[in-house]
C-alpha cells in the first residue's frame, strides 16, 4: 500500500514538474539571438530603415497608393477591387514590402501591433475563397486568431490536466 501511494505521489510530482517546465518555456523567444535580420545598428536606425520599405519606389511601382500596406498595418483594399488586388501587382508588391521589412527586422510590429505574419495571414484570408474573402481588416483578423488560439490553448491545458489527474487516480 505504501509503495502504491509513493508511486502515485512520484507520478504526480513528475507531472507537475513537467507542466511547470512546459509553461515556463512556452512563448519564450530565443534570447541572445539577433532579431534584426543580421543588421547590427542603432535600434532607431533599424526601424527607420524598415519603414523605408513602404516608400521604396522600386517595390511599390504599380499598386495604387490607396491599396498599399501602411506602417499602421492597414490594407486599404476596397470591396470592388478585391479581384484586381489578389491577382495583380498589388499582392506581389505587398509581399515584396513584407519581405523587405522582414530582411531588416524580423520582429517588426506595425502600429496596430500586427506582426508580419499577421499581415500575411490577413492577405491569405482576404484573397482566399472562403468566408473571409475580401476582409482585409488586419485588426479583426488578429482578434479572431487570438480568440481561437486562446480557446485552443485552454482546451489543451484542461485536457492535459484531466489526463494527469485521471492517470494519478487510476494508479
Amino acid at each position: 500500500m505504501a509503495i502504491s501511494f509513493t508511486f502515485k505521489f512520484l507520478v504526480l510530482a513528475m507531472a507537475v514538474v513537467c507542466m511547470s517546465v512546459f509553461c515556463f518555456c512556452l512563448g519564450k523567444a530565443d534570447e541572445g539571438l539577433p532579431q534584426t535580420g543580421g543588421v547590427a545598428a542603432d535600434p532607431a536606425q533599424i526601424v527607420a530603415k524598415a519603414l523605408l520599405c513602404f516608400n521604396d519606389k522600386y517595390i511599390y511601382s504599380s499598386c495604387e497608393e490607396s491599396c498599399r500596406l501602411t506602417a499602421r498595418g492597414n490594407l486599404g483594399v476596397p470591396p470592388d477591387y478585391i479581384d484586381e488586388y489578389c491577382s495583380g501587382p498589388c499582392l506581389s508588391e505587398t509581399h515584396l514590402v513584407l519581405n523587405c521589412i522582414e530582411n531588416i527586422m524580423t520582429n517588426f510590429l506595425f502600429y496596430n501591433k500586427a506582426t508580419i505574419q499577421d499581415i500575411r495571414d490577413t492577405i491569405l484570408a482576404g484573397c482566399g475563397y472562403g468566408p473571409e474573402r475580401g476582409n482585409f481588416n488586419v485588426e479583426e483578423h488578429i482578434e479572431a486568431e487570438e480568440s481561437s488560439a486562446s480557446k485552443a490553448a485552454t482546451q489543451i491545458l484542461i485536457g492535459i490536466g484531466l489526463t494527469i489527474i485521471g492517470r494519478t487516480l487510476l494508479l
